[in-house]
């Protein structure tokens, strides 16, 4: 199952990488003698009030939803290995400090606070992502401080240590690789809810901004002629769906597969994977410290 997830998720990739080339017609042309047309072969979903393609429209509208949450799900979770990393290997101060820093940003929903920096920026899409980045580091922030202070303690971390290993190298070198799958089942589990905050914000009219083509722009469009017209809620809404739904069963198939109290059934190379193997040096040591 997860394969199959996985493929969908990167064919919607591709399609958004290559939709200025796949799509049949401009998504951003009007003509209103050709509104709301059937689907045919010239226009596969038909056109909307404006006479715009809406099979052009839904692919091009993939580099904004999509693309936005995978922009969005990068940078904070980047910050978050520099900033959690860095205040877990610094401690004292300067890490009590960004503790309370997290305690206050903690007091706000996401949502919330999106929604007071987008006040403060305005609405647009490069303020959406800001917004959205501002809003979430914090999250991932002190999830990462805490595997960090986990892998502190870990024998090869204090082997590195020792022989005189900088900060930065650790960080990188050491502590990256060793959160690196746990944080892609989280940052997996995460996307769908990303993607969802964006094509919401649209929605209200806070994200992208009209003309241009976002599946929650499109809702957005479609709500007037929801009777008449269903299909232009939704095809976008069926867009969302899809993604969300793979991105929730590979985050789920990815979690069990890689769950450190079972073992691992699935084939590995000969080296085995750096998970894998990390978990069953975890299983060795337990083993032999034990007094049984």
């Amino acid at each position: 199952m997860w394969k199959i997830c996985a493929l969908f998720l990167i064919a919607v990739m591709l399609v958004g990488i290559l939709s200025p080339w796949l799509v049949p017609h401009p998504p951003d042309q009007m003509d209103v003698l050709l509104k709301f047309q059937k689907p045919s072969w010239e226009y596969p979903l038909g056109t909307d009030h404006l006479g715009r393609c809406v099979f052009s429209r839904l692919l091009s509208a993939i580099r904004y939803s999509f693309g936005g949450a995978l922009l969005v799900l990068v940078l904070t979770v980047s910050i978050g290995i520099i900033v959690g990393s860095f205040t877990a290997l610094k401690g004292g101060w300067f890490d009590a400090i960004f503790m309370r820093i997290c305690d206050i940003l903690l007091a706000f929903p996401t949502l919330v606070l999106a929604f007071v920096l987008l006040g403060m920026f305005g609405s647009g899409f490069s303020n959406l992502i800001l917004a959205l980045v501002l809003s979430m580091w914090v999250y991932y922030a002190r999830i990462i401080r805490s595997m960090v202070l986990s892998l502190r303690e870990k024998p090869f971390m204090k082997a590195a240590i020792v022989s005189g290993t900088r900060q930065w190298g650790l960080i990188f070198k050491h502590m990256v690789p060793n959160m690196m799958l746990p944080l892609l089942v989280l940052s997996t589990l995460e996307f769908g809810g990303i993607m969802l905050e964006i094509t919401g914000f649209s929605f209200l009219g806070l994200g992208v901004q009209a003309p241009t083509a976002e599946w929650g722009m499109m809702i957005n469009d479609g709500k007037s002629y929801i009777r008449q017209h269903p299909e232009l809620m939704i095809y976008p809404g069926i867009a969302i769906m899809l993604i969300v739904i793979a991105c929730n069963l590979l985050g789920e198939s990815m979690r069990s597969l890689y769950e450190p109290g079972r073992e691992v059934s699935y084939e590995t190379k000969s080296n085995g994977s750096l998970y894998d193997k990390y978990f069953r040096r975890s299983r060795n040591r337990d083993s032999e410290d034990s007094p049984c």
